[in-house]
């Protein structure tokens, strides 16, 4: 198969418990990033998306260097030595744990999503280095204290010495109803102090009208899409203190070269330390 002007091995038959019919965000973004983890559905779906956002696979392109990035950063300058990677999707090299284990082998990292296509895949291709750690647990955001009694969390991370907690494009896919802000302040406030939160949120603050037709392609097709302005996007970070740059596009958030137009890619990015 062709994708993206490059040849792509075919995907392996899904899951039994993974219905083909119904388009999943991972997958989706999967197929943006030149992947073969998706179905004709979420194919779909991601070219109605790009039709609506033409500049749609730059943005997953995007967010996947803020990614290495962060991670990057956040072990080299801010002396963090484990993840809670929240909303993992589908594996993608160098994953977070490579990045970051490439700086300080020792470094630790627990995986968390609900979709077994990712959990097939991370059992495979999350492997750490010997002197750390690598591992998955299947959980929701939309109930943390699942997340947080983990025994595989327990085992793996100490929640008494800093934690970097990722939230990666994955804020958008709750409702307000879901009331996001409080599932994530549950979150920040089991994290130890000197801990960071880093996250990405699509926004209509630069272009609106691509953005609404992207969301309502989304809803069209049964998913739930939500662009949030900068202000409520700064909400989730409650009182911690913004590290430099700030709350700012997520090609601006410490480039390794100055973007061309950072509002080009319509996210907001932004890390910040507790107190």
């Amino acid at each position: 198969m062709t994708q993206h002007g490059r040849v792509v091995p075919p995907a392996e038959p899904a899951p039994p418990e993974v219905d083909i019919n119904v388009p999943h965000s991972a997958r989706i973004y999967d197929y943006w990033l030149g992947g073969k983890d998706n179905f004709a559905v979420d194919r779909a779906v991601a070219e109605a998306m790009i039709t609506a956002i033409p500049g749609m696979r730059r943005m997953a392109g995007e967010n996947r260097k803020f990614v290495h990035r962060a991670a990057r950063d956040l072990v080299a300058r801010e002396g963090i030595r484990q993840f809670l990677d929240i909303g993992t999707g589908i594996p993608t090299r160098p994953n977070l744990h490579e990045i970051a284990q490439r700086i300080d082998p020792r470094t630790r990292v627990v995986y968390v999503d609900n979709d077994p296509i990712v959990l097939v895949h991370a059992r495979a291709l999350m492997i750490s280095t010997e002197e750390g750690r690598s591992e998955y647990i299947s959980a929701d955001l939309r109930r943390p204290r699942s997340i947080l009694t983990d025994e595989l969390l327990a085992a793996t991370l100490d929640l008494t010495s800093p934690v970097g907690l990722t939230l990666i494009a994955i804020l958008m896919l709750l409702a307000d109803a879901d009331d996001p802000w409080a599932l994530v302040a549950e979150l920040r406030d089991a994290m130890p102090s000197g801990s960071v939160l880093a996250l990405t949120h699509p926004t209509a603050d630069f272009n609106p009208a691509q953005v609404h037709q992207a969301v309502a392609t989304a809803t069209g097709a049964g998913m739930t899409l939500v662009a949030r302005t900068q202000s409520e996007i700064r909400r989730f970070f409650g009182d911690w203190e913004m590290l430099e740059p700030g709350l700012v596009p997520v090609s601006a958030w410490r480039p390794d070269q100055p973007a061309e137009d950072p509002q080009a890619a319509y996210y907001w990015a932004g890390v910040a330390r507790k107190p």
